[in-house]
């Protein structure tokens, strides 16, 4: 069902107006669900993107002027506009993504929430006040905006992360340009219309479709934009990071993950399944914080295999709310998968469900990958340690907690890890160790909330943290202003 919200072109917001490209140019979006075309987006390059640009850095002044409190009043206008149209902005996310509508609805309840906690920042926008070693002397440090941010998404979780980035940027007194994933331009677009609506100042968010080459690329590379924040690939946030620390503007990057989840032989073995179930297969896969590698204790390998075979065979796949998970983003992103498991089998690995697309009648015309679970992959191995970005794990044996252990951080990336254990002793010290920017104990290898700090090690960020509070370091300066005074003079 196509959303009536979703328009047959979806344009760019620019200087708070609804604008084609200069060039006139679309591209098609088609549904994961059907393959047929949804429609068409604006197809913006560098001409499109100077003047979104433009545009945020006349709107800078007025918006960097007002009080904190009062940025955070108007988000939290914005808040409440999405809140009050959650159903509408779900249908879009579910139509462009596959994800059933239920699983939307959690999602943009999530974004709101994101929003809601951020406009409260403005009532919290702290500095801090110190001592000198001098007499009659002290500092305090205030927060200050560093003027236009380029926001660039990803479309696994597309309003989530809208409002992950849009929230913070504003509040801290910034004005923006938001690249929209390319796989989901209606529901960045959607934001767009009700932030305007809840009076958001022209300008203030500027919002542009088009491809990361094409749209995202002079974004980072346009001197007057501060600060560049993205989601997506490790591949591509390697290249911002070269070209935005070229220019010395200041960079944020949650990149990739291959997440471990590992299970001990004191474990409560069904819930351990039914979590491992879930991070490794909910939103199809298509969480940068999937469960993709569970590495078991040799012990109870064979029960634990079989507990989680069970479970992913009973598995529905479909855009339905009675479904566990929908489809994978784009046809280019299943082709990809479907290779790396066909490589996978050929240097030794087994398949133990799934390992195809699902091609029979109800599904063959979507971008369905069954849920696959594969056992003896090399932990060296391309499956192993390339993000997938789709319903595809891989279990490994451990022979005890330490070789379990290493196997969590023996990846490129860090980003989250699990471990599910009756001992605190090992719970603790598996937090300790383990190479990641988020520890979960005995759940998911996700669950972040608005208010906590994400982001990895290594290959998976480049230590920056959004959101939480910390995301205000992301998108503000620090001051530091000394005062000395005469007490004779008081």
């Amino acid at each position: 069902m196509h959303p009536p919200d979703i328009p047959q072109t979806i344009p760019n917001w620019i200087d708070g107006c609804e604008r084609g490209t200069a060039a006139g140019e679309t591209f098609a979006k088609r549904s994961p669900v059907t393959g047929r075309e949804m429609g068409r987006a604006a197809r913006s390059r560098a001409a499109d993107i100077a003047r979104a640009i433009g545009s945020a850095a006349d709107a800078f002044p007025d918006w960097s002027a007002q009080t904190p409190v009062a940025r955070g009043d108007v988000l939290m206008a914005v808040a409440r506009t999405m809140r009050h149209h959650q159903e509408r902005l779900a249908a879009v996310v579910a139509a462009e993504t596959g994800m059933s509508l239920k699983a939307a609805l959690a999602e943009t309840g999530g974004a709101v929430a994101q929003g809601e906690f951020m406009a409260g920042e403005g009532r919290r926008f702290f500095g801090r006040t110190t001592t000198s070693a001098a007499p009659n002397k002290q500092a305090m440090t205030v927060r200050e905006p560093l003027g236009v941010a380029g926001l660039i998404i990803a479309a696994n979780t597309p309003i989530a992360n809208v409002a992950w980035k849009v929230f913070p940027a504003l509040v801290c007194g910034n004005t923006a340009v938001l690249k929209a994933a390319e796989d989901a331009p209606a529901t960045a677009w959607f934001f767009g219309k009700l932030a305007h609506e809840a009076g958001l100042p022209s300008g203030v968010l500027n919002i542009v479709q088009g491809f990361g080459e094409e749209a995202g690329a002079p974004i980072v590379a346009d001197p007057r934009v501060a600060v560049v924040s993205f989601t997506g690939s490790t591949a591509v946030g390697r290249e911002i990071a070269r070209v935005a620390g070229a220019r010395l503007a200041r960079c944020s990057l949650e990149l990739g993950g291959k997440n471990p989840l590992v299970v001990c032989d004191d474990a409560d073995l069904e819930k351990a399944a039914e979590w491992a179930v879930r991070s490794a297969f909910s939103n199809a896969g298509q969480r940068c914080a999937a469960g993709s590698r569970i590495i078991v204790l040799e012990s109870v390998y064979p029960t634990f295999r079989d507990l989680l075979v069970q479970r992913s065979r009973q598995l529905k796949v479909g855009p339905e709310d009675t479904d566990d998970f929908g489809p994978v983003i784009n046809p280019g992103q299943l082709e990809a998968m479907l290779a790396v498991v066909q490589r996978a089998r050929s240097e030794g690995a087994a398949v133990l469900t799934g390992g195809g697309r699902l091609n029979d009648a109800a599904h063959a015309d979507g971008f369905y990958m069954a849920p696959t679970l594969i056992e003896n992959a090399s932990p060296d191995a391309e499956i192993s340690t390339h993000e997938l970005f789709g319903p595809v794990a891989c279990l490994y044996r451990a022979r005890n907690f330490a070789e379990a252990l290493d196997l969590a951080n023996r990846s490129p990336y860090g980003l989250t890890a699990c471990i599910h254990t009756r001992s605190i002793h090992r719970a603790l010290e598996f937090a300790r160790r383990v190479q990641a920017g988020v520890v979960v104990v005995n759940a998911g290898t996700f669950g972040s909330e608005p208010h906590m700090p994400f982001g990895g090690v290594k290959q998976s960020g480049n230590g920056t943290r959004e959101p939480g509070t910390e995301a205000l370091d992301v998108y503000s300066n620090l001051k530091n202003i000394i005062m000395t005074f005469d007490p004779s003079l008081a």
